[in-house]
């Protein structure tokens, strides 16, 4: 059994470290323990958390800037966010449904999964734009300090954006300090109902074209929609577009919206309160929160290619899926095999992406590399950075140095 190891401030965490880096012996490390079981299987005795590294050090509304030590529950921040009226604009999913975990979701492991929700693609970005500054220790044991508490301060803050989406790959996150913003006032969803994948994905492309600013577009086919509001969403499919802003504001433009897709397709509406329950479920994958090891992939891909790919896939293969961020967003689950061959091959005919294997049993785990193949330039830099922060490869074992989330 893996022994875990939890520091009590960041000092020990490095010398636990320097420890390893003495020996050579392999160390996995992990926040809240929430995405167990992504990824391909480590070859690590003991596990270090930043669990017990938590609190929040500082916080100035009136900056939008906040300092949390990594084990932070996510929920502590949300809290604390909520009553300034702010919020964390790229909206990260909670792991625990898709992966059959329970655990804590964490800042610190936000961050290091890079973990961004539906407004992605439209005007939050992932969660590595809002990170401004982290603290982390690396293979050798040494104390990092990356960025600053403000944007303009640029000395090392890519060292702390490549800490996002490393997968603790790099280094061991104990401190991060990230922006937040206003949260909006009001929010609506329009709902267009009985479209096929195409109709779908250009009424999203249509729709963000339009001067709205949609911050949601998501697909929901016949076979996911159930799972959705309690199978309140009526219609072989849905697709969903959320407008958030001034209550004024979002009430003129839900009516343009509604103008242009009423000539589309059956449209309805949906008020904040079953807004914010729908575009949750939508965040959190919610048809695939299942007791399952049913293989499940996360694509990312150009949105107008999205609906050929599931259409391609569908002719060898079993596939059910469900489409966010226009289309560009694909949770696919398939119901025999994962086909990482076919399906990274389709995505290549497609104009290129990434597959990201989520879900599988142990035996394909250890067989398929999770992540999307690195071309030979960019694995070579992985390798060299990997080398500088890590030189001894001790943590974890058995993950790529570096995810590619294109998305």
């Amino acid at each position: 059994m893996t022994e875990l190891l939890t520091p009590e401030s960041e000092t020990e965490a490095a010398g636990i470290i320097a420890r390893h880096f003495e020996t050579g012996v392999p160390l996995a490390l992990c926040g809240g323990n929430t995405r167990s079981g992504f990824g391909n299987p480590q070859r690590a005795e003991a596990t270090l958390s930043s669990s017990t590294l938590s609190g929040i050090v500082s916080y100035e509304p009136s900056e939008m800037v906040m300092t949390a030590r990594a084990g932070t529950p996510l929920a502590e921040i949300e809290a604390a966010l909520r009553k300034n009226g702010q919020f964390l604009a790229f909206e990260p999913m909670d792991h625990r449904g898709i992966m059959n975990t329970e655990g804590t979701p964490t800042i610190g492991g936000v961050f290091a999964a890079n973990v961004s929700g539906p407004r992605r693609f439209a005007l939050a970005g992932a969660a590595r734009d809002h990170l401004l500054g982290a603290r982390f220790i690396n293979g050798k044991g040494e104390a990092i300090k990356a960025g600053g508490r403000v944007m303009k301060n640029v000395t090392g803050l890519d060292l702390a954006r490549l800490m996002a989406g490393s997968h603790g790959t790099l280094g061991f996150l104990t401190e991060v300090t990230f922006k937040v913003l206003p949260a909006p006032k009001a929010a609506t969803t329009i709902i267009v109902s009985d479209l096929t994948d195409d109709d779908a994905i250009a009424l999203m492309a249509a729709a963000m074209a339009l001067p709205l600013e949609v911050s949601g577009a998501a697909h929901l086919p016949y076979s996911v929609r159930p799972a959705f509001l309690s199978g309140a969403l009526e219609g072989d499919s849905v697709t969903c577009l959320r407008l958030e802003g001034l209550p004024e504001s979002v009430a003129v433009r839900a009516e343009k919206l509604k103008d242009y897709a009423g000539a589309i397709g059956s449209v309805a509406e949906l008020d904040a309160t079953k807004t914010a329950t729908l575009w949750r479920e939508i965040r959190d994958a919610a048809p695939y929160a299942e007791k399952s090891l049913r293989p499940l992939w996360r694509v990312s891909i150009a949105p107008s290619e999205a609906a050929k790919l599931v259409a391609d896939i569908r002719l060898e293969a079993a596939v059910d899926a469900l489409y966010d961020w226009q289309g560009g967003l694909i949770w696919m689950r398939m119901d025999g095999a994962p086909e990482p061959g076919r399906l990274r091959a389709l995505i290549k005919a497609h104009g290129g992406g990434h597959a990201t294997l989520m879900r599988a049993d142990p035996t394909a785990r250890a067989l398929i590399p999770a992540f999307e193949p690195q071309p030979p330039a960019i694995a070579a830099l992985s390798a060299r950075i990997k080398q500088k922060l890590d030189p001894k490869g001790i943590f974890s074992p058995g993950k790529m140095a570096k995810e590619e989330m294109a998305a």
